[in-house]
C-alpha cells in the first residue's frame, strides 16, 4: 500500500528515543523526511544519523517557547516543506495525588500541555491543505492508569484540546490525530514495571490484562502513527485512536 508519503516533511519532537523515534523510522521507511528533536543537540543528532539523510535531529525542548518555531524553520530550510507534526513527550513523573508535588505538576504542564498546545498552534498557522497535527497520548485519555496520577490529569485535557483543534481546522484541510499508546516495550514501561519491585512479575500481571497477551513493540505504534500522518488516513480526524493490544475496556 502506498501511503503517499514520499518526500513529504514532518516534525515529528522527543523522536530521540522511544515512541516518537519508531514513528521517525516508520516515515523515514517510507519515503518521507523527519526533522526529530531532542533535548540537547547531541542526542537528536545521534538518532538522525541512524535513519539516514532524510533525517535531521534538532536540540529543542517541548516547554521552550521558541521551539516550534525553529523546527519549523529547521524542516523548511533542509527539506524545502513542512507537511505535518507529532507532537512526543516524554511521560511525566509517576506518583499519587497525595505524593506529586507542584514542582512535578507544573514541569510536567509546562512540557506535556502547554508545549504540546504552542507546537500545534504554531504549526497550525503554518500548516495548508492536506497538513496534520497528530498528538501522542495515551490510554489515561479514557481510563486513569494507577500510579499515574499526573498524566491522569493532563492527558485528557490535551485530548479535548486536539478534538477542538480538529474542529477548528477541518474547514482549511488540514486533519488533527491523537495516538493513544497502551503498554509499549519501551524505555519508560521497563521504568514502571521496575516500580512494583518485581519487574519480571509486573510485566506478566500486565501482559496477562491484554486481550493479545504480550506488550507491543514500538515499531508496532511507529507503524500506526505513520499511517496517521500520512495522506492515506486522508478522511480520519478528530480521534484518538488506541494502539494497545486491545487492553481498553470501552470501544
Amino acid at each position: 500500500m502506498d501511503l503517499g508519503l514520499t518526500d513529504r516533511t514532518y516534525i515529528v519532537t522527543g523522536a530521540t528515543r522511544g515512541l516518537g523515534f519508531a514513528t521517525a523510522r516508520a516515515l523515514t521507511a517510507d519515503g518521507a523526511n523527519v526533522v526529530i528533536s531532542g533535548r540537547t543537540e547531541e542526542a537528536a543528532a545521534e538518532a538522525a544519523a541512524t535513519l539516514g539523510e532524510r533525517a535531521l535531529g534538532v536540540g529543542a525542548d517541548n516547554a521552550a517557547p521558541d521551539a516550534a518555531a525553529r523546527l519549523i524553520a529547521a524542516a523548511r530550510e533542509r527539506f524545502g516543506r513542512f507537511d505535518g507534526v507529532l507532537i512526543s513527550v516524554g511521560g511525566p513523573p509517576p506518583g499519587s495525588a497525595a505524593d506529586n508535588t507542584d514542582d512535578q505538576w507544573q514541569a510536567a504542564f509546562e512540557s506535556v500541555f502547554l508545549g504540546a498546545v504552542r507546537l500545534a498552534r504554531t504549526a497550525a498557522a503554518e500548516l495548508t491543505e492536506g497538513g496534520v497535527i497528530g498528538f501522542v497520548l495515551s490510554g489515561s485519555v479514557y481510563e486513569p492508569i494507577g500510579g499515574l496520577t499526573i498524566s491522569n490529569g493532563l492527558r485528557p485535557g490535551l485530548a479535548g484540546f486536539a478534538k477542538s483543534l480538529s474542529n477548528e481546522l477541518g474547514p482549511r484541510g488540514i486533519r488533527v490525530v491523537g495516538v493513544m499508546p497502551g503498554r509499549i516495550a519501551t524505555d519508560r514501561m521497563t521504568q514502571l514495571d521496575a516500580l512494583s519491585g518485581d519487574p519480571e512479575a509486573s510485566r506478566a500481571r500486565n501482559s496477562a490484562a491484554i486481550p493479545l497477551g504480550r506488550y507491543g513493540a514500538p515499531e508496532e505504534f511507529g507503524r500506526t502513527a505513520a499511517f496517521l500522518l500520512s495522506p492515506a488516513a486522508s478522511y480520519v480526524t478528530g480521534v484518538m485512536v488506541p494502539v494497545d493490544g486491545g487492553a481498553r475496556h470501552g470501544f
